[in-house]
């Protein structure tokens, strides 16, 4: 990861925007420091502020650039793929927990990226063309939206840009039903609710995400589909996609998501439970198909891990 970096804003600077002394000072165009701005990556004296902010000139200003990509495109690996439903235009994976969507400094292979391409050789019978859309860049080819590494479930790979695209655009107008099992732990106030707070990157902890009032709208609705004793099993279903969107929100209810140490769950509950991750599944995915118009529906049982530790509760865990 590149280090953090920083000064204080010349007196020059007085009345000019943020993105645009950002820029200067890193020596990157003004369009890369204001994405490094949305994505909570500079601080105004030690706090998050809009692109758009004008400075007075002496604030002290820190910069973090983002990760440098993975050299190269990636390479298809033999590793194992489950499909849930698949035609000639895209496919619906099921992502187990533990594996990367796709390569990034410190992950350069063994994710789900390398794995698909591998798949698409091995129908093809040949390494050249990847049988998947470009739409989304080389390092990510096919890949529509993403899960965290630690979660598990469903997701939708495009083979063609027009299918990506298409996609894209469903995504962005919430039209993408994306479902998914979580156990909150405790007990929620209501038997359903909805968790509309901005998220961004955590103000002193840049690996983690929080409900900040810099970030973006994000929106989750849930519903409690079972009272277990010592927690909730909930459907948590996303209308936005932020990063670790439904682990934040639910943490920010005081009801984190158990085995999520990163946003405060009770490591003796985890451990009692037997989880060694968080308890997240993306078990359901619906959405209109970009070249028939029909209603796709694809759903995936929790992976046996979580079962038993459902299970665990329910006999009293």
């Amino acid at each position: 990861m590149s280090p953090a970096r920083g000064g204080l804003a010349p007196a020059g600077s007085a009345g000019r925007r943020l993105d645009e002394v950002v820029a200067e000072l890193a020596g990157v165009s003004r369009a890369a420091a204001a994405r490094w701005v949305a994505d909570g990556r500079v601080l105004v004296d030690g706090r998050p502020r809009p692109k758009s902010h004008r400075l007075h000139g002496g604030e002290g200003l820190a910069w973090e650039p983002p990760p440098e990509p993975a050299a190269g495109p990636p390479a298809g690996e033999p590793l194992p793929l489950a499909v849930r439903w698949e035609d000639e235009h895209l496919l619906v994976v099921a992502k187990p927990a533990g594996v990367v969507v796709h390569p990034a400094p410190g992950h350069p292979a063994g994710t789900l990226v390398n794995a698909l391409l591998g798949r698409a050789s091995r129908a093809a019978g040949e390494v050249a063309g990847s049988g998947l859309s470009a739409a989304g860049g080389s390092d990510r080819p096919g890949i529509v939206h993403r899960l965290d590494k630690d979660t598990s479930g469903l997701l939708v790979v495009a083979k063609d840009d027009a299918t990506h695209l298409a996609l894209a655009r469903e995504l962005a107008a919430h039209r993408v039903e994306r479902a998914y099992l979580a156990l909150a732990q405790g007990h929620l106030a209501a038997a359903t609710g909805t968790v509309d707070a901005p998220v961004g990157r955590h103000p002193r902890d840049r690996k983690r995400m929080a409900v900040v009032a810099s970030g973006r709208r994000a929106v989750t609705h849930w519903r409690v589909e079972e009272r277990l004793r010592a927690a909730d099993l909930v459907e948590a279903r996303l209308e936005t996609g932020r990063t670790h969107q439904i682990r934040v929100h639910l943490a920010h209810l005081r009801h984190p998501v158990a085995g999520d140490r990163t946003y405060g769950a009770d490591p003796a509950l985890a451990a009692r439970l037997g989880l060694g991750r968080p308890f997240l599944h993306a078990w359901r995915l619906a959405f209109r198909h970009p070249a028939t118009g029909q209603q796709v529906t694809v759903t995936d049982p929790l992976p046996a891990e979580l079962a038993a530790v459902l299970d665990r509760l329910r006999r009293g865990g």
